[in-house]
């Protein structure tokens, strides 16, 4: 199935598209979010281009996941608030735990590596006992995390492109 809204890149980098909810995801959806349905639900994943190998560890890793982690965090409180404001249901996954941010009523974990699979057709390697994504073009020096959202693809844009312009405001490197 084409995605909602193909792959685009956000003013820092970070890629991102919208799909609708795929059948073999729902059961999983529905898991993570009681009582909202998968129905009419997107899925967006994102992906951030790191400096490193993240299959890597240490101090300088540690320090890139918690740069992209506090970019995913402010990208997608953003564009999750400006949906919320028009009355639309949405979330988004801590990418260090698996669970949810806004809708907590849920211990379920969200398999970011599989849904890239599913979504994006991405590869994966294995890297001792955990399955690793690999970007087409940035290998395992990526970093995924992923927001939902009940709403059409152009509230969807308009709420990106709002989060953009506010980040462009607030981020002068941006």
């Amino acid at each position: 199935m084409a995605p909602a809204i193909e792959v685009t890149t956000t003013v820092w980098g970070m890629e991102y598209s919208a799909h609708e909810c795929p059948k073999r995801h729902k059961a999983e959806a529905e898991a993570m979010f009681p009582g909202v349905g998968a129905d009419g639900l997107l899925v967006v994943p994102t992906c951030q281009r790191t400096k490193m190998d993240l299959v890597r560890t240490g101090d300088e890793v540690d320090v890139e996941k918690d740069f992209c982690l506090e970019r995913f965090i402010d990208f997608a409180k953003r564009v999750t608030d400006e949906l919320k404001k028009r009355g639309r249901w949405c979330d988004y996954i801590d990418p260090c735990s698996g669970l949810s941010m806004i809708n907590r009523e849920s211990q379920h974990i969200y398999g970011e590596v599989d849904a890239l699979v599913t979504l994006l057709n991405y590869q994966t390697t294995n890297s001792g006992c955990c399955k690793v994504v690999l970007h087409p073009k940035w290998g395992s020096a990526v970093y995924p995390a992923s927001l939902f959202a009940k709403c059409s693809k152009d509230e969807l844009a308009e709420a990106i492109a709002i989060a953009e312009r506010d980040i462009r405001a607030s981020d002068p490197n941006a």
